[in-house]
């Protein structure tokens, strides 16, 4: 059967298309979203720098930090570049295909891989697994490996389905579908720094409350990043805090409480952190717990027999 003339020109016209190259690129936002993925790269080596070193701490100038909390640091703020470039390319009208896909590329490393490997090294610095019997040391090594194979093969899956599923609409972005990979990257992240930076500060280095702490956090970690990893690729909705809570017309009051977090924030930084990542990380599991499991039992019916007369 001969093909039409429209047809004809529908594949000659998609064959163009095809053929089509890259010509225009936003240069600002997609600038800062490659810094994004270097402050990821950043964290990595120094993640691997802090196994190797032990106990010596990274010094530049006047900044002092142990390494694990530094590649910590580098997390944070490849967070704030994500933040930014896509806030920038919105303002300027200028979102494209190509910054999504540059975007969930950096996302991959500076909050899939990064988190992940941060977990393995400290874990293995920190537990001394040389030290412990061979046969639980190899059995604790199996599950740490798996529980960070386990955060980047959810970390790449949830960045996918948001590729897929995500609107342009800045309307439709009041919430996200599970866990943002962001914010399960500052919960690994903040929980490091608060154990290499602030509680040698809180606590005496080798005293049993700091021994009992420590040992908490470190052994808790990978669980934790299993626990994440099953939240990022969940259907539990989680607030976006910038479109929801600081966008519009708001009272004075809430200016005040803004500013008084923002202190806080900056005074009890290490402490701050934890408390933010952890408890926005857990409101989200907690309301769909309290929705779905206990507001269902109560509402539901209970069915009983009618007596006889």
């Amino acid at each position: 059967m001969p093909r039409s003339k429209t047809q004809a020109a529908k594949e000659r016209l998609l064959r163009r298309v095809r053929k089509q190259r890259l010509k225009y690129i936003t240069v600002l936002p997609s600038l800062i979203t490659i810094l994004n993925g270097a402050c990821g790269f950043a964290a990595i080596v120094f993640a691997s720098e802090g196994a190797a070193a032990g106990a010596s701490e990274f010094s530049y100038h006047k900044l002092q930090l142990p390494y694990f909390a530094l590649a910590g640091y580098m997390i944070l703020l490849a967070m704030m570049a994500d933040m930014l470039d896509g806030r920038l390319a919105r303002m300027s009208k200028n979102t494209s295909s190509f910054g999504g896909q540059l975007d969930s590329l950096c996302d991959i490393i500076s909050f899939g891989v990064a988190p992940a490997f941060l977990m393995l090294k400290i874990l293995e610095e920190a537990v001394g697994l040389a030290e412990l019997n061979p046969a639980f040391a190899n059995l604790m090594q199996r599950f740490i490996w798996l529980a960070a194979a386990a955060y980047i093969s959810c970390a790449a899956i949830r960045l996918a389905r948001f590729n897929v599923e995500n609107e342009e609409d800045e309307s439709a972005h009041m919430s996200f579908v599970g866990l943002p990979s962001p914010a399960a990257a500052g919960v690994v992240a903040s929980l490091v720094i608060f154990h290499q930076e602030a509680l040698p500060e809180l606590l005496a280095k080798g005293s049993p409350a700091y021994l009992i702490c420590g040992n908490a956090i470190i052994y808790t970690l990978p669980f934790l990043t299993l626990g994440l990893a099953v939240l990022m690729v969940s259907r539990i909705r989680y607030p976006h805090v910038v479109n929801q809570y600081m966008k519009g017309k708001k009272p004075l009051a809430y200016l005040l409480m803004c500013m008084l977090a923002v202190g806080l924030i900056i005074w009890f930084r290490q402490p701050a952190l934890v408390l933010g990542f952890c408890g926005f990380m857990a409101s989200g599991f907690a309301k769909w717990f309290y929705y779905k499991i206990l507001k269902k039992s109560k509402l539901t019916p209970t069915t009983e027999q009618p007596a006889l007369s």
